[in-house]
């Protein structure tokens, strides 16, 4: 296993890190130009580590080899290998840009259970509404073939009977691409998913973990986070920028995410349709945008009173 994970940062003595998974250069190319600035920005300010999985961890051969997706299951057993120290893992997926004002995720875990995030529930917006959006523009400007009913509507009941999996003991949805656990109670957990399905498993997303991810975590202790810690960006762009579908310019996608940084902690760009490419700009957090909201952030930590100051002109 060696060199198969790099360790970008050491964390401080609180041994906490985040962690993913991006193996093969072109996942590790984009990782490093897109996304890991801010990753790197987040771990120096709350002195926690980074490390990334570059290499398969598991023989390509062996009949429980499964994508990287699923891979992650094993970060925990491999960074222990890496770091005894380590304390808590906060795992995320690469096309996630992390806010300059978010505080730090690890301060809401509960070591006793996992952190996860609903994708269905407690959202700022009506989550049916969000699912119409998606379909609705993405039939008008992207693709006519694009379905106005389709899996993206799938109920829970009927979401895990497809897998032949029985409706969990939380009956709801979390988005894998980001959770938190200890890695002392759960490293074993986590590896005995990952070794309890064969390389041929067929899933609703193409042979991918999230909703076996589902099945095992809330049957588990479960500490929900809120939506903030992922913000799902396509989501985001159907609910408050729709004008984005109708072939915007660079810079008003840019404005856009920035806009939705200013709002959320981590965005996630989940997904394979065009709006997950939309995270691929170098521009997005530039210096001076960083700083605005850095100033923006302090603001709010300011008492207002309200008190009367008289007419204020334009």
């Amino acid at each position: 296993m060696k060199n198969k994970m790099k360790v970008i940062l050491k964390p401080d003595k609180n041994g906490n890190y985040i962690t993913t998974t991006a193996i093969g250069e072109p996942y590790f190319s984009d990782f490093t130009k897109y996304s890991m600035p801010s990753w790197v920005e987040y771990c120096n300010r709350f002195g926690l580590g980074l490390a990334v999985v570059v290499k398969d961890l598991i023989d390509v051969n062996d009949k429980y080899y499964k994508k990287a997706n699923w891979q992650k299951f094993l970060v925990g057993k491999e960074l222990q290998i890496i770091d005894n120290s380590v304390n808590n893992i906060c795992h995320l997926d690469t096309d996630i840009i992390i806010s300059p004002i978010s505080p730090n995720i690890f301060e809401f875990h509960d070591d006793n259970k996992i952190s996860v995030i609903s994708k269905r529930k407690n959202l700022p917006f009506s989550y049916d509404i969000a699912l119409r959006k998606i379909a609705f523009f993405r039939n008008k400007y992207y693709d006519q073939k694009y379905p106005l009913d389709s899996a993206l509507f799938i109920s829970i009941d009927d979401l895990y009977k497809y897998h032949d999996l029985k409706v969990p003991k939380i009956a709801d949805e979390t988005c894998s691409g980001v959770y938190v656990f200890n890695v002392k109670k759960y490293s074993d957990f986590f590896e005995e998913i990952f070794y309890s399905y064969a390389h041929d498993i067929d899933t609703i997303t193409n042979g991918g973990d999230q909703t076996h991810f589902n099945y095992h975590v809330l049957n588990n202790e479960v500490n929900f986070l809120s939506y903030k810690f992922q913000a799902i960006w396509v989501y985001e762009q159907a609910i408050k920028y729709p004008f984005l579908y109708d072939n915007p310019g660079s810079n008003l996608i840019k404005q856009c995410i920035e806009s939705a940084l200013l709002d959320n902690y981590f965005l996630h760009f989940a997904g394979s349709w065009h709006e997950s490419n939309m995270w691929k700009n170098y521009n997005i957090l530039n210096k001076d945008n960083i700083g605005l909201m850095e100033n923006f952030a302090s603001y709010l930590n300011q008492e207002v009173t309200g008190n009367p100051v008289g007419v204020v002109k334009p």
